[in-house]
Parts: structure tokens; sequence; C-alpha cells
């Protein structure tokens, strides 16, 4: 891992004005063009991953009925992911401004070539990026069945929550898999509580067009047995690759609860926020997510800018006494298991304390 002199965790020198120092770092950044959208870049990359993604079902329909389409289903959860990086960056504006123009591309991209909700996916993870690791208002925290504080505890019950707290550390890598079927049922869901508010007839009907298009074409061209066996490896693995992307940027970092709200955007965001060691396989892998402390300053910002505003951060962050956490790919991912598994400990004599006062109750 690497730092500033500052340690991690660290919230600052008191006396600093951070809402100033970070409009001064603002502009800066907007001054070298860095916030500007890449509308022919992502063209570009969207027509090419549109390609790849066409590639893999023509191999899908040529294969055919035979266990070798497996393998298409791994390179379809692959690029499967590599879309819905592509729809996160659609959703950031970092393609283009025009919201008649996003909306478009969104529902394009996220609801009908992904079959995840636009509507659902831009408003859970705005929220996110305003209060990241807040135990109260990150839905990133709340919607997890693992827990990253013992306040957390008194919101999981039952015999299946005590046993993934109690083994957290391993198993959240296992419940991960689930996150591509997550993701296809959220906007149903988010539109039935309410949550999505635009457009949603056509959000949901979408997603809907694109789980009716995906199951029909798997189960015409495969036996009942094979296209089962295709939706497990090409929906788990999908699944996978989206948690993976998602687990190392904030977990096991500092976690905040009502006292902290007072803090200001720069810091709430740093101090938060995990990046990668990168090189360039790196970013195509993470689509600049490994550059998470810069995404999260400043969340439109292109992807593909990310790299260049690094130094720049870093700089603020040693000028202005801030973190900037960065670590190796397997280690960031070792760091997350570690941290979920300290909470473990920590909660195993609560929950056995409660399940004596339950018991006592019972008797």
């Amino acid at each position: 891992m690497t730092t500033t002199e500052v340690a991690a965790g660290s919230l600052g020198n008191p006396d600093i004005d951070y809402n100033k120092a970070f409009e001064a770092l603002a502009r800066h950044v907007k001054s070298l063009g860095l916030t500007a959208p890449r509308p022919r870049y992502y063209t570009v990359w969207m027509l090419i991953n549109a390609g790849l993604l066409a590639a893999g079902w023509v191999a899908f329909g040529w294969i055919g009925n035979s266990w070798w389409v497996l393998l298409v289903g791994v390179y379809l959860a692959f690029f499967f992911g590599q879309s819905g990086l592509i729809a996160h960056d659609i959703g950031h504006r970092q393609v283009f401004r025009n919201r008649k123009t996003i909306d478009i591309t969104g529902y394009l991209y996220g609801n009908l070539l992904l079959g995840v909700s636009k509507g659902w996916w831009v408003n859970h993870h705005n929220r996110h990026h305003s209060n990241p690791n807040h135990l109260e208002l990150d839905p990133d925290i709340l919607r997890r069945q693992v827990i990253f504080s013992t306040s957390q505890l008194p919101t999981r019950r039952g015999a299946i929550n005590r046993f993934i707290i109690k083994h957290q550390s391993w198993l959240f890598f296992v419940i991960i898999l689930m996150e591509g079927v997550r993701l296809h049922l959220a906007g149903y869901f988010a539109v039935a509580l309410g949550a999505v508010k635009r457009n949603r007839v056509v959000d949901v009907g979408l997603v809907t067009v694109h789980l009716v298009i995906y199951f029909g074409v798997v189960f015409y061209v495969l036996s009942p047995l094979k296209a089962i066996a295709f939706i497990l490896v090409h929906q788990l693995l999908f699944g996978l690759y989206m948690g993976l992307l998602f687990a190392p940027n904030h977990k096991g970092l500092p976690v905040r609860g009502g006292e902290s709200e007072s803090l200001d955007w720069a810091r709430r965001q740093i101090i938060t926020s995990r990046n990668l060691v990168s090189n360039r396989v790196i970013d195509f892998m993470y689509d600049g997510l490994n550059y998470q402390i810069e995404h999260h300053l400043f969340p439109t910002v292109p992807s593909v800018n990310l790299r260049r505003l690094r130094p720049i951060v870093i700089d603020f962050c040693r000028r202005y006494e801030l973190p900037y956490v960065e670590m190796p790919v397997v280690a960031s991912y070792r760091e997350v298991s570690r941290f979920l598994g300290d909470v473990s400990e920590q909660s195993r004599p609560l929950m056995a304390a409660r399940s004596d006062r339950e018991q006592d109750g019972s008797a």
C-alpha cells in the first residue's frame, strides 16, 4: 500500500478550509479540459463493444446445443461487465451532457443491451456518490448481506444472517456471484417502491424486452439442461465481475455515521476511497474505477482522463494533509476480506449475547 505522508483514515487538518481548496482544484482540472465529455471516444468504444457482444451471440448460435457453449457464457459475462462500465459512464455524464442523448444511450445500453434499469442505477449510484461508506445513507452499504460495523447488527436477525456475518470474510466473495441477478431485478423493485420517477414504463419495459429475448434465445437454441447451465455460468460470472469491480473501491475503509455528515465533499470522498496500482490492462479491466479517489472527487470526468488526473490529486492530498490510499489489486481484496473478518469477530460476542437474551425471553 502507498499513501501520502498522512495515515489512511485521517480527517486532515482542521485549520484548512477544504471547500475553498477543492474549489481551486476543480477550476484547475476544468482549465486542463479534463472535465469535458468524450463523445467520439465513447462512440467508437460503444460500437466496438456492441460488435464484440454480437460476435459472442453469433458464436453462441454457431456452436449450438453443445457443452462448448459454456465458453461463450464466460466470454459474454466479461463483455456484459464491460457494457455495464460503459452504462456507468453514460449515467455519470462522461459521454454526453445533453439529457435527452444520455437517456437514449442509457436506455439502449443499460436497459436493452444489459438488462439493468437505468432509472434505478442512476438514482442508486448518485446517492452512493453523495455519501460513500455512510452506514445510513449509502445504498451500497445498506443493500449488502454482510455488515461493515457492529452498529448494523440490530437490522440483521435470523439464522441465515448470523451465518453470513460469522463467515463474511470469505462469504462476501460468494454472495457477489448473485450481483448480476440482483441488478436485473433491481429496476422492478425500484419502480414498485416509487424510487424510479421518470419514464417508468420505458425503463422496466426495456429490461423486460431484454430478459424475454435473452431467455427465449437461450432456451430455443439449447436443451433445457444446457440452457440452465449456460445461464448460470453467464449470469454468475457477470455478477462476480461486477462485484469484483466495485468491491475494492470503498470496502475496508472508514465507515461513517450521522456524526460525519458535516464533512466537506473532498474529504468525504478521499477518506472513504481506495485506488488500485494500475497499468493499461487494469485500466481496461476496471474502466477507471481503479482511480476511485479521482472518480469520486470528479464523477463527470471521463474515465479515460482519470490517469492524467491522478498526479494532480496526489499533489492535492499531500499539500492539504489528506490520505491517498493505493494498493495492488490482490492486496485490495485481501484488505476487504480482513476488514470484514474483523467486523465478524467483533460481532460474535454481541450475537451470542443477543441469542442468550432471546432464549431467556422465550423461557
